[in-house]
């Protein structure tokens, strides 16, 4: 009974470990002497993706992201760049696990004659940075990136780009001056 109880201890732990190691990360950073407010339009410069099919749906989530926040695109000549880069990489985890009848190291050293099992489990990670350029400085003024387990469903890897993207301009424009 005890054996159980401790197998399921610790898969559950390993499994909220996992979902931590898996989750979505979103950073952003930005030109703290840059005046947001000056800036109301944008245009497209470059979408770099390993997958054409990605360049409109990049867009989509960013440009939904901007109109909410007052900015209009236009096709050239804005007062805002933007440049975004899609990359998918393959990763790579091992666990072990230990069916709890000893095995494992223990205070006095390794002990008990419990047997351990590792898998391999591939897994492919995407990453999308989207930069924000001034047009008549060319700096870069705002910077934002994600990062996320990616599914074998479209339709999922879609609903998670746009999660991304909503998480990475929450609190866009930035407000340079209590920084």
């Amino acid at each position: 009974m005890k054996l159980a109880t401790n197998t399921v201890v610790y898969t559950t732990i390993f499994l909220a470990m996992l979902g931590a190691a898996f989750a979505q990360q979103v950073q952003t950073d930005f030109d703290h002497q840059a005046n947001f407010s000056q800036y109301k339009t944008y245009s497209w410069q470059e979408i770099k993706a390993t997958d054409s099919l990605w360049d409109a749906r990049i867009k989509n989530a960013v440009d939904a992201q901007l109109s909410a926040k007052g900015w209009t695109k236009v096709d050239s000549g804005g007062d805002v760049a933007i440049v975004a880069i899609k990359t998918t990489q393959t990763q790579r985890n091992l666990q072990t696990f230990y069916d709890g009848m000893g095995g494992g190291w223990r205070w006095r050293g390794f002990g008990g004659f419990g047997e351990s099992t590792t898998t391999e489990q591939d897994y492919k990670e995407g990453t999308l940075v989207v930069d924000l350029y001034d047009v008549k400085t060319k700096k870069l003024i705002w910077r934002g990136s994600t990062e996320d387990t990616l599914s074998n469903k479209a339709e999922k890897n879609e609903k998670n780009l746009d999660k991304g993207v909503a998480k990475m301009f929450k609190k866009f424009p930035p407000n340079s001056e209590k920084h």
